[in-house]
Parts: C-alpha cells; structure tokens; sequence
C-alpha cells in the first residue's frame, strides 16, 4: 500500500511549526523525534485526572499501575520480550548504568569484557568504568574506516573462555550503518558471554527481534521513537532474576522493579502505549506484534526511498563528503556528511537560519567513530536524520540548502 504521509504527518503537532516564515523541517530526528499527538495527549489526560503514587488502594494509584503494566506489554510486543523483563527509567544511558552495577558484580580481574568502536559512549562507559574498576580486560570489536562498518573477522580471536560480556549497537547513531548483532551474538554465546545492545537509533526504524538477535539485555529511549522521554531495559529474566542492583534498602527487590530506581515519570509512561501503537497502526495483522512488524515494513520502505534521494543528490556535490558504508550494507535513514571550507556548526546554523531546516552538528557522542576518523578537532559531522513524518519535497528543500551554501560559502 501507499504510506499514508498526510495521516503521520497530522499526528505530529509540531510539523505545524515555523522559523523565518518558512515551515520547520526537522531532520533531527537521531537526537529525539517529535512526539505522536497520542502520546502528547496521555500524559496530559494521566496529569489532568490525577497521579498517584504506586500500591495504593485509591483508583488513581490503582489506574496508574494498570497504564504502567499496559505499557509494558506494549514495549514487549515491540521487541518479542516479555511484560516482566521491562523496567523504564530516565533514558537508556541512565538505565545502563544502573544495570552496569549489577551486571559488573560477578566479574573479576582476569575476566574480559568486549565491546565495539562505532557506538554511541553509552554503551561503552557504563561497562568499561565498572571493567576499569575491577581490573577486567576490555577489548574492543574495530571499526573498519574504510568500509566504516565493524570488522567482525578478528571475533573468534576477541572471544575467549574469559569474556564475561560483550555490548554492541543495533546502528550508529550517527553513520547509520546497521550492525551485525546476530554474528556477534551467535558467537558470543558459544563462550557463554552476556549479550547486551544499545537499541536506540535502531526503534525509530526497523523491527527487533530480541529472541532472534539473541539478545540478553536490551535499551533504549523512548523519545527517540515518537514518544516521551522515558528510558527503558528489556533484560531476559532469568538473567533479570540473578541481578542485585543497587537500590534503597525497602524497594522491591524483584523482577523488573528492582531496576526501577526511585518513583517514575508516570505521566511519561503512558505515552510509551502511545507511541508503540502509533507504529502498529502503520501495519496490519491479527495481533499487536503482527501490526507492529508490517508497520515497521512500511516505515522502512518509505523512509528508504527518501534517504535514497538524499544520498545520491548529496553524493553529486564535489565539495561535499559522505560520511557512509557502501550501498551492500544496511542503513538507517541518517546521513553524515562534511563540507569544505565550512565548519559542521557554521553549516548547520545556516541551514536553519536560511532554509529553516533544522540538522545537527557535532560528534554525537560517537566520539570513538569520529576521533579514528580524524574529525574530532574540526566540528566532526554534520547529520541529517530522516523519520517518519518526512517528505520527499522536504528532502529536496534540504539538497536545495545545501547547495545553496555550497555556492555562498
């Protein structure tokens, strides 16, 4: 079928927005997206008809349980997990950390960790400081900057009977080049180490299978796929069981609200059910899971075919340097690139102020990927990050802008 644009489009309120008397594009969408009405009007309904704490026996604590639980169930359907491995918390940076804690409370020196070098430093630091912290080794998947994709032929030497855990990203967040989690995990299984991922730049985009990928513990934020911003862990239960997080000393101390540190953002939550289901809507099927894959399928074909257009118009400018792997390897729709003479920051804060096109500069905590690039010092990237609610005359607006700096720098 058609991807209904006109139908997204009048979902997202702040499409409605201007700057210098011309319509937004927001082609920030990797730093967070805009926020399905849905979710928007949750939060407010949940604020409007009273919030409660948890455990009462008054209907608003009461209510408030039951749209957390619906939550839940929502974000299992979406990754094939189940409603009790889920805890939210305040972003998946945060929520690594505390499950780092954990995590890291078995490991002793000699032991190994592994992780990768095109990642967004949440899923480096949190493991690595607790590595650091008990003398374990930590290795590290290289980066190809070539093929700017993870060079997995040295991973059967990386893997020993000491590594304890290996933490690697469903996509870069700042590349978009997709990673090869079911490889790694395969392999990482074979030598009985915990497979963790960073999901966030991979939900706004494509299906994850949490059972088919092999994953043991999984996170991501909310706000970068349409909703609020709420942090979650999807960790798989038997593992979930095992860990001790650190928590106050009367706070649950069962599966998942052991991981669910202090009171949460409830009125945030609710969106969560929101923006799952605005994807579901997108699809079609008999269950909720079956609505969220065709959705998934239909947001990935469309979103293809502008980031297509993008990356063949920008790949004609003589000036302009992309930052990509070869066309062979899977992508999000996020685009890097660089401009002679021009600095990331001076070239976005054009593209907003003349075309209204709101893009974004920096290295987006990939610090790794840019520094072995040779780009940290000079700005690192300009990103473009295609969504949902793009159109293909927004892509052209963009091309247009660029060339128009190009031509005026």
């Amino acid at each position: 079928m058609n991807y209904p644009i006109e139908y997204v489009r009048n979902r997202f309120p702040a499409l409605k927005r201007t700057y210098k008397g011309k319509t937004v594009v927001y082609l920030d969408g990797p730093g967070g997206s805009q926020t399905v009405v849905e979710a928007i009007n949750a939060g407010r309904d949940y604020m409007m008809n009273g919030g409660a704490n948890l455990h009462g026996a008054f209907p608003t604590s009461v209510e408030t349980m039951e749209k957390i639980s619906e939550a839940k169930d929502y974000v299992a359907a979406l990754f094939n997990g189940k409603a009790e491995e889920v805890a939210f918390g305040g972003n998946a940076t945060t929520m690594m950390f505390h499950a780092a804690r954990a995590v890291a409370k078995t490991w002793k020196e000699g032991d190994e960790i592994l992780l990768t070098e095109l990642e967004h430093h949440s899923n480096i630091d949190p493991w690595k400081k607790e590595a650091e912290d008990k003398n374990v080794v930590v290795k590290y998947i290289p980066l190809d900057t070539k093929t700017l994709t993870l060079d997995l032929s040295s991973l059967d030497h990386l893997l020993t009977r000491n590594t304890k855990f290996v933490a690697i990203g469903l996509a870069s967040n700042c590349i978009g080049t997709i990673n090869d989690v079911k490889t790694v995990s395969d392999a990482a299984k074979k030598v009985g180490a915990v497979v963790a991922v960073d999901a966030v730049h991979g939900i706004p985009h494509f299906y994850v299978d949490r059972e088919e990928l092999g994953i043991d513990m999984l996170f991501s934020s909310v706000y970068k796929m349409f909703g609020p911003h709420v942090g979650l862990a999807m960790i798989k239960k038997e593992l979930f069981d095992q860990l001790e997080p650190y928590k106050i000393m009367p706070a649950p101390d069962y599966t998942p609200d052991k991981l669910e540190i202090g009171t949460q953002n409830h009125e945030g939550i609710v969106g969560v059910t929101e923006a799952v289901r605005f994807i579901s809507d997108l699809g079609k099927g008999n269950t909720l899971q079956e609505k969220i894959i065709s959705g998934y399928d239909a947001i990935e074909n469309y979103e293809a075919s502008l980031a297509k257009f993008v990356r063949k118009e920008l790949g004609k400018i003589k000036e302009l340097t992309l930052y990509q792997a070869e066309e062979s390897v899977k992508k999000t729709p996020t685009v890097a690139f660089r401009v002679e003479g021009i600095t990331p920051n001076e070239f976005t804060s054009r593209m907003c102020e003349e075309a209204s096109v709101f893009i974004a500069d920096g290295h987006f905590y990939a610090y790794r990927l840019a520094e072995k690039l040779g780009i940290v010092e000079s700005g690192s990237f300009i990103r473009a990050g295609i969504s949902v609610y793009n159109t293909m005359d927004e892509m052209k607006r963009f091309v247009a802008g660029v060339q128009d700096i190009i031509k005026n720098k």
